[in-house]
């Protein structure tokens, strides 16, 4: 087996539990509440936690593990483990210096260890682990927001992942497939979009116009190389810069009983990169999307048990982008049982299209006018399935057996492989 799974798990158990020395002596002494009511894993720190958020400093951490094996199809069969730790810390400068509206600071270390099932047994493009990749410890986030003129009127500046604000919907990280969460993937494969837990210097404007609609706006620093180098992890750099990316995004919300959030974006990126297939280079690169999260049933009895749908579509440039489009529809059912009340059943069907100037590519890159003809006979893009439920156990433990299905798993590498059938467990602890 590549690794050894008993001994790996001990390792990331090991690396998460080391940060919470970082807390209190008396984190771990802490009696004052039930561990299975509590809403984090160490509680309130015999009541110092509290007092720290009174004083403006609130402490955050948590732990995200995603294990998946290979059941069919795909490289071959395997288990995998990926792991996220991520501890953080908010600075509320009006409590802390005692000065209105002074504004929020946000500082977020993030740690990544593991390997990836589409990686090494599956092969296909839509990461199976939301988690995996980039493993190593870096700064994520050094931020500060505050309001301007007025409350409805926001800016926040600083060293963060844009999509941590734009492009992203919170239902579907009811999801483990990075192709579901929560933002489509053509933003981040054609253009210098970055989600977390990749940082980038930015400033975001956001304005709120009425309860039903939202503008905001940002530039952000593109560096697509510098920033995912582990020399790089805490120097927040400016070296590698490319360009800048501006987004551009209306948040429509309807607080009805069957109530829904849409939003609608573009994006606008400076860089000049290379066309797919010529020596030519573009010298900007656009996007857009659409995003809807709508409430279709709510029972009237009990308003948290609701069926909600969703849909993603996005598009990005046909000129440098291998994936040129990313649709997804699907449903959660929020309390699905009665005795079960923040449990949820998550079900979605994804498509991500190949670029056919990407695939002219590959097959005029082929050994022989065989391999050609089996690249020219992949279908255009990669689909997904998924299912899962996801078991709130305690406030601060979730577990999420899940499932997917992968079809043409080999489309955007030039490849035949069979449909894949993974199964794992994502695992969520709250600090």
């Amino acid at each position: 087996m590549f690794f050894s799974s008993r001994a790996l798990l001990n390792t990331s158990l090991c690396s998460g539990l080391s940060l919470l020395a970082l807390t209190p002596a008396c984190v771990l002494a802490d009696t004052t509440d039930n561990l299975m009511n509590r809403s984090t894993l160490t509680g309130d720190w015999g009541g110092e936690r509290q007092k720290l958020i009174d004083k403006g400093v609130k402490l955050t951490g948590d732990y995200n593990s995603e294990t998946f094996s290979n059941l069919h199809g795909g490289i071959k069969h395997g288990t995998r483990y990926s792991q996220q730790v991520r501890i953080g810390a908010q600075f509320d400068l009006s409590k802390l210096l005692g000065t209105a509206d002074a504004g929020l600071v946000q500082i977020t270390v993030n740690d990544r260890r593991g390997h990836s099932a589409s990686e090494d047994l599956v092969g296909n493009r839509l990461p199976i682990q939301e988690n995996a990749g980039g493993n190593f410890t870096r700064l994520s986030e050094f931020s500060y927001q505050r309001t301007l003129f007025s409350e409805d009127l926001t800016t926040k500046l600083g060293f963060m992942p844009m999509g941590n604000d734009f492009g992203g919907l919170p239902l579907l990280t009811n999801f483990v497939n990075a192709g579901f969460c929560a933002h489509p993937l053509t933003q981040s494969n054609g253009s210098g979009w970055t989600n977390y837990p990749t940082g980038h210097w930015g400033g975001e404007l956001r304005y709120t116009v009425s309860p039903a609609l939202t503008l905001q706006t940002a530039v952000f620093q593109v560096n697509p190389e510098y920033n995912s180098r582990s020399s790089e992890a805490f120097s927040m750099t400016t070296k590698g810069t490319t360009g800048a990316i501006m987004p551009l995004e209306a948040i429509f919300t309807n607080n009805a009983w069957l109530n829904g959030q849409y939003k609608v974006g573009w994006y606008y990126d400076t860089s000049n990169t290379r066309k797919i297939g010529s020596t030519q280079k573009a010298n900007n690169r656009t996007g857009a999307y659409v995003l809807v999260d709508q409430a279709i049933w709510r029972d009237e009895q009990d308003p948290e048990s609701v069926l909600r749908a969703f849909g993603q579509a996005a598009s990005s440039n046909a000129a440098t982008s291998p994936m040129s489009h990313w649709y997804s529809v699907g449903l959660v059912k929020q309390k699905p049982f009665a005795s079960r009340p923040k449990d949820s059943i998550a079900f979605a069907y994804g498509r991500a299209v190949f670029n056919s100037r990407s695939r002219d590519v590959q097959e005029a890159a082929a050994s022989s006018p065989e391999q050609a003809d089996m690249i020219a006979s992949l279908d255009s893009g990669e689909q997904l399935l998924e299912l899962n439920y996801g078991a709130q156990v305690t406030p601060w433990l979730l577990l999420r057996p899940d499932l997917q299905y992968i079809i043409e798993p080999g489309a955007f590498y030039g490849a035949k492989r069979s449909n894949a059938l993974v199964a794992g467990l994502q695992v969520k602890a709250t600090f």
